[in-house]
């Protein structure tokens, strides 16, 4: 993953700066910069088969963050199946780690790519996006007739939460394709060769890695040091887990101490303790792929991570491995939410830019994306649940896919996300490095979130940021 912070939105708004610095980057791939470039071009006729109005004729440029899931799919599965109905069309392909450092110069520039797959650790700033109308309104994506069956809308094919997650300024506008699930991933084989047993509570949960600590065996625990967010993940469930939905909620709308209510703290505190005395050795300086590969090597029993682990994983994973996923135990005895509760929601965020040259050809292909011929093929090869509803029906889905799966169906309507970190990205980067301060031991559980918290005040109280609601 690349660690090139994200681009606030008054450097985004200031795209004359940028555009020299980065012309290196974008020359390869693109003529120079088209200011005028705009996504207002009259489409040709639309029809059910063709609801945009794509012109067979002109190119189409896609760009893939090439991390957890590479790029295989969209080369192997999503463009073939876009190229089988606009054979005419000349698909740009591009794939990068590193989607901030790539591609912000070319929507500062005014010359944005149609398709961007906008992921990993340095995604670009959504709510700076939509803030400078750069995103195409995805509405008529969800109104028109499925790749699938003409008499289904898109939207009645997918989870209803990807409208939700996706909507900025009442606009939808930002396609998750993924069904992220987040939780505690360890080898089913190595706790069943050792008689250790999925813990239910945090007391249960820290005996267990006293257990696995005085084995000496493996260590019990370990993050991707490198990229902390990967562990605030646990903890922020956590603090929902503890003190309700609300917890996130008041976090997303910048209430007044939000980051320092009580679930927080005590959320934050368990996890300081599980850095002071679990952590692998070395934790903190690694990335998220050294240390799943070290589990892999059975050096450490768990990690927390997403769905995408076991994709990410496999040329490392013995092939007995099995990968499993727990939820966040019960950790005070009230907990507001009860044992199962997860986080889960779109991720792998899709967009469509508003003034790139062809954005219809954008829109036509996310909805081949979201057929289920593509979704399934692609659950099957990235081995993850995609937001399409029955697209795995049939298939024969993995290990780590399956316990996955199951913990969502066992958690039913007690599923809990958050969206701060894609709505204000100086508060997501604040979050990362004060979440590596606190597990290294060098931040207290109240000096972390007051830290944090002090960020989220700044936002609250800048005028030129765009603020959003739950």
């Amino acid at each position: 993953m690349p660690t090139t912070p994200h681009i606030s939105r008054r450097e985004l708004l200031r795209g004359a700066a940028l555009v020299p610095v980065a012309g290196a980057l974008a020359a390869c791939a693109t003529p120079a910069a088209r200011p005028g470039a705009s996504g207002s071009a009259a489409p040709v006729a639309t029809s059910a088969a063709n609801p945009f109005g794509v012109d067979g004729k002109k190119p189409l440029e896609v760009w893939i963050f090439d991390g957890g899931f590479g790029q295989d799919y969209a080369k192997n599965i999503h463009e073939p199946l876009f190229k089988s109905k606009y054979s005419g069309v000349e698909i740009k392909h591009n794939a990068t780690k590193e989607i901030t450092k790539v591609l912000q110069p070319r929507f500062a520039g005014g010359n944005p790519p149609e398709v961007i797959d906008n992921s990993g650790a340095n995604f670009m700033d959504f709510g700076a996006l939509s803030q400078d109308g750069q995103l195409q309104d995805l509405t008529p994506l969800l109104d028109a007739p499925s790749w699938d069956d003409p008499n289904v809308k898109v939207r009645d094919t997918i989870d209803p939460s990807v409208v939700e997650i996706g909507t900025y300024d009442g606009k939808f506008s930002v396609l998750g394709y993924v069904n992220y699930i987040h939780g505690i991933w360890y080898s089913q084989k190595v706790f069943r060769d050792n008689g250790w047993q999925v813990p239910k509570t945090w007391d249960d949960f820290l005996k267990l890695c006293e257990t696995i600590k005085k084995s000496g065996k493996m260590a019990p625990f370990t993050y991707a040091g490198k990229f902390p967010q990967y562990l605030y993940e646990p903890l922020l469930t956590m603090a929902a887990k503890i003190g309700g939905n609300e917890v996130l909620v008041n976090i997303d709308n910048l209430e007044d101490g939000a980051w320092t209510a009580e679930p927080v703290k005590t959320a934050a505190a368990a996890w300081a303790e599980v850095g002071a005395k679990y952590l692998m050795e070395g934790t903190t300086g690694l990335d998220h792929v050294q240390t799943q590969t070290a589990q892999n090597k059975y050096k450490v029993a768990m990690l927390p991570s997403g769905s995408w682990l076991e994709n990410e994983q496999k040329t490392t994973t013995p092939p007995d491995f099995a990968y499993g996923m727990f939820p966040i135990p019960d950790v005070t005895g009230s907990d507001k939410l009860p044992y199962g509760t997860l986080h889960t929601q779109p991720g792998e965020n899709f967009i469509v830019s508003a003034k790139s040259p062809n954005p219809q050809a954008g829109m036509e292909y996310l909805r081949a994306m979201l057929s289920k011929k593509a979704a399934g093929e692609f659950s099957q090869l990235v081995r993850t649940l995609t937001v399409v509803k029955g697209a795995t029906e049939g298939r024969d889905i993995s290990p780590g896919v399956t316990s996955a799966s199951q913990a969502v169906t066992a958690a039913g309507a007690n599923a809990v996300y958050y969206r701060w970190n894609n709505w204000y990205g100086p508060l997501k980067d604040e979050a990362i490095a004060a979440t590596g301060q606190l597990m290294s031991g060098n931040l207290t559980a109240d000096q972390y979130l007051e830290r944090i918290q002090k960020k989220a005040d700044e936002i609250k109280n800048d005028s030129s940021i765009k603020k959003y609601k739950r």
